[in-house]
């Protein structure tokens, strides 16, 4: 059994070479010469997985190891026999976190406050429900819209987004990319969406780049439409268009799901998808070796500091998100070194906060987010 991985997935090596024979290789060096014999890729979103990658060839099962999975061909796998699994959920927290940090930093930068402003969450799957409790928790107003969940489950937690452009004076996407039919996200943010804003917001984009039309974001931004704009993804990554990055209050390179954390749950879900379809036996496999934080203790105190003064000092003490914008902007050439040498980055759970005099109420608010709090 041969097994193509992408060099870039962390913490798998070892973990399928008792089974198999295994190659590592970059993302553009997979090429149909190269999975031809083998009989299974575990990759990422840079490996297009399509008729000219794989036809003629051994693959019987592709994992990636990553939430979206619109870089496989689904149709031509399912009539090529060629089963395929992703890895939903997988940077949940890590996207969550990002979010965090980007709408903190951004409130800072305009001397607001988020508690009491309304938040529109596009897409509520495993990342927008995250981002959904952790407004929450900030004391934010969240309003939800996801149409195939509101078909599933009725319209009692769902709104129109027609109501979220109208009320919402931040705007966070969390969809896949659907090129299309009822639930198109192919530039769902188009002329049409920025004309019915009614308040000005934020917008986040940290899902896919093409769900957002980068000449009517740019538009919008000339004319104030928005009070300010935050991209994570873009159109035609890694040729981003620098035009947009001289706009944006803050652009990263689509690393928004890139805490080790997220990384390590992609690699253990993707080999136990392996272990489950080639019957290797190591179906509860775990990865080890994952960098703890460089600083996993934070000082926080309460002393002459309102409640989000002091989120604001543990949020930002596990990620900074102004150096991966200053990365970018410094070099956008590099997008995608920027990602394949991404630093270390490590979600709230590793994280310790040493308490001194934060209210009670405070320190709960803490530990729902995710802290361990002394």
């Amino acid at each position: 059994m041969k097994v193509i991985i992408d060099d870039k997935i962390p913490y798998i090596k070892g973990a399928l070479e008792p089974f198999a024979e295994v190659v590592y290789l970059p993302g553009n060096r997979t090429t149909p010469d190269v999975v031809r014999d083998a009989e299974a890729l575990i990759t990422r979103t840079r490996t297009i997985c399509n008729e000219w990658l794989l036809s003629g060839s051994s693959v019987k099962f592709i994992a990636t190891a990553t939430i979206g999975y619109d870089h496989i061909d689904t149709d031509y796998c399912r009539n090529a026999g060629i089963a395929w699994t992703n890895a939903p959920g997988c940077n949940a927290g890590s996207v969550a976190q990002y979010i965090a940090s980007a709408l903190f930093t951004w409130a800072l930068k305009k001397s607001v406050k988020l508690r009491g402003k309304t938040i529109g969450i596009v897409g509520v799957g495993h990342v927008g429900s995250k981002v959904a409790r952790f407004c929450e928790i900030m004391g934010m107003n969240v309003l939800l819209n996801d149409p195939p969940r509101e078909r599933r489950e009725g319209n009692a937690s769902f709104t129109s987004l027609k109501q979220i452009l109208e009320e919402a004076d931040i705007i966070t996407l969390h969809v896949p990319l659907n090129m299309e039919g009822e639930d198109a996200t192919f530039h769902l943010a188009d002329e049409t969406f920025f004309h019915s804003l009614q308040r000005n917001p934020l917008i986040i984009n940290s899902c896919r780049g093409e769900v957002v039309d980068t000449e009517t974001v740019i538009t919008a931004i000339r004319q104030n439409t928005l009070s300010g704009y935050i991209a994570d993804c873009w159109e035609n990554e890694p040729e981003i268009d620098t035009r947009l990055l001289e706009m944006v209050d803050l652009g990263t390179p689509h690393i928004a799901g890139y805490s080790r954390d997220g990384k390590a749950n992609g690699t253990m879900m993707s080999v136990r998808a392996v272990s489950r379809f080639f019957n290797l036996g190591i179906d509860n496999w775990t990865p080890t070796g994952i960098e703890p934080p460089v600083n996993p203790v934070i000082e926080i105190s309460g002393t002459g500091r309102d409640e989000e003064t002091i989120l604001v000092q543990a949020i930002l003490g596990t990620y900074d998100i102004t150096a991966d914008d200053l990365a970018l902007r410094t070099s956008p050439a590099l997008f995608e070194k920027l990602r394949g040498d991404y630093p270390v980055r490590r979600e709230f759970s590793s994280f310790t906060l040493n308490n001194k005099n934060v209210p009670e109420n405070t320190i709960e608010k803490l530990k729902h987010v995710g802290f361990k709090v002394y």
